[in-house]
């Protein structure tokens, strides 16, 4: 049996039906990971000891009947901006390299409790700034269709790790994107859901009012079953929902009859590559075959979500990344002179080029004789395009666009024109700004052998509706092809 190739619900069965140990499961992964790792970068840390006393513990639990549910003995990757106890988490930047958390965030403690391994930390922006994973401060990934070629970002070391099978399931984070764009261009399956469903304590904060946890899977039903661990009631995080509706394997229904699907002609003009648009309005067509109605509209305020996006997240991110100053924990230059200069010191030192970048920025729209000028007015653009997408719902049950106007680019390409690469956010920073769940899944394969990723986005609390249209999507489809490394078992 190939172990590898099972998704995360299907190596759960077999470790039930025992067919497969737990320890197998996790000794697979690593071989898996020695295997690629080393072209891939997809890791910042990982913890086999720690790792294979989990699977003992966790292979007792499962067998003596305390561990029954969809994750237990399955192995997991998590991206590393979320704290894990005794488990360095880096955020990808120098400035902590070597923090090791005296707390576990609540996610992680949701799948140790459900029974998930965890393996290790996956690379990343650093602090989750930019749609690349080039600027972690631990080197690039590599995206395992194409080597040459990035996974996409923040969240791409997450997203390459499940596509290369390094992993069964990860999970990413997402402030503009950063879950959904990496799984589109990596081939798999990947959802940001309603702000406030998934606890954020734990969360290296980016921007406070647009973060949000999720899963990132080989399939649907994968991301159903994730997201009915990690979405509880925290008490510990003041934005997090007491929601009574997390049963999401419940809307794994192959039925998109009368489902009233909205597409933005705004999403469909200059820019958008033609085969992705091809891909995108294909997948469309497959669903109203099977009983959606599919109709354009005008989504409003589309030209003006970027600048509303990277105005607020900047502003959130100088805030949030004041306190990474030298003195409490972190990185502390070694040669100052006074506490100004060692504060200067540390910022520069520790810092890499994009973060600084956004730091600067968003302390520019906050000061004096800025803040109304900018910061409030992307504040009230904000509001505006949360009231269009609440109008578009009065008529439709879920939006359907692409990811990203691209498929994945090659490394070095989007750095260079960091501009450029802000508006490869056009299509996922929406959602964020509305707070509203999207999932991204793939609907195709481009000329040069890239994935291509469908994103359908749903109003608040409708999670369920976009697991059902995906899951229904994901049937008519068939099976999506694997990146051809791995069909070669691990060579190239």
């Amino acid at each position: 049996m190939d172990i590898l190739s099972l998704s995360a619900v299907e190596l759960a069965a077999k470790i039930r039906e025992k067919e497969v140990t737990v320890k197998e499961a996790v000794e697979a992964v690593f071989t898996q990971i020695a295997l690629r790792e080393e072209s891939l970068n997809c890791y910042v840390t990982l913890d086999k000891e720690d790792a294979l006393k989990q699977a003992e513990e966790v292979q007792k639990k499962i067998d003596n009947g305390e561990f029954t549910g969809f994750l237990a003995g399955v192995p997991v990757a998590i991206k590393d901006n979320m704290c894990i106890e005794g488990m360095r988490t880096t955020c990808c930047s120098k400035m902590l390299e070597n923090f090791i958390p005296t707390y576990s965030s609540e996610v992680v403690l949701n799948l140790k409790r459900a029974g998930a391994i965890i393996i290790g930390k996956t690379n990343m922006d650093e602090f989750a700034m930019g749609s690349t994973t080039e600027t972690s401060a631990f080197g690039e990934t590599k995206n395992p269709w194409n080597e040459k070629h990035v996974p996409g970002g923040s969240s791409g070391g997450s997203a390459a790790a499940v596509a290369a099978e390094e992993c069964f399931f990860a999970l990413g984070s997402d402030t503009g994107g950063s879950i959904r764009q990496p799984t589109s261009f990596c081939g798999v399956v990947g959802m940001k859901p309603t702000y406030g469903t998934v606890s954020r304590y734990g969360l290296v904060a980016y921007g406070s009012s647009l973060d949000q946890i999720g899963p990132i899977t080989k399939n649907v039903e994968d991301c159903a079953a994730v997201m009915e661990i990690i979405a509880t009631h925290d008490t510990k995080d003041s934005t997090s929902v007491n929601r009574k509706d997390t049963d999401f394997t419940s809307a794994l229904i192959e039925d998109v009859k009368g489902i009233k699907i909205g597409i933005p002609r705004d999403y469909f003009g200059e820019g958008l590559d033609s085969e992705v648009k091809e891909a995108v309005l294909a997948a469309a067509k497959a669903l109203e075959k099977k009983g959606a109605v599919i109709e354009e509209f005008d989504l409003s305020f589309v030209d003006y979500a970027i600048p509303a996006y990277y105005t607020i997240a900047c502003a959130e991110a100088s805030s949030n990344l004041e306190r990474f100053d030298g003195v409490k924990y972190g990185y502390r230059t070694e040669a100052y002179e006074g506490l100004h200069n060692m504060y200067k010191k540390t910022r520069s030192e520790g810092f890499g080029a994009e973060v600084k970048r956004r730091i600067m920025l968003g302390a520019f729209v906050l000061s004096s004789g800025y803040y109304d000028a900018y910061y409030l007015k992307a504040l009230r653009t904000k509001a505006l395009i949360k009231k269009a997408f609440d109008e578009a719902f009065e008529k439709y049950d879920v939006i359907l666009s692409p990811v990203a106007p691209t498929t994945a680019p090659e490394l070095g390409k989007s750095l260079s024109d960091p501009l450029k690469m802000y508006l490869g956010d056009i299509y996922t920073i929406s959602a964020n700004l509305a707070g509203l769940p999207g999932i991204s899944i793939p609907c195709g394969v481009d000329k040069k052998g890239l994935p291509i990723g469908l994103q359908l986005i749903g109003d608040c609390f409708q999670e369920k509706k976009l697991i059902q249209t995906a899951y229904t999507y994901e049937k008519i489809r068939g099976k999506f092809p694997k990146p051809a490394q791995i069909v070669k078992g691990g060579e190239k």
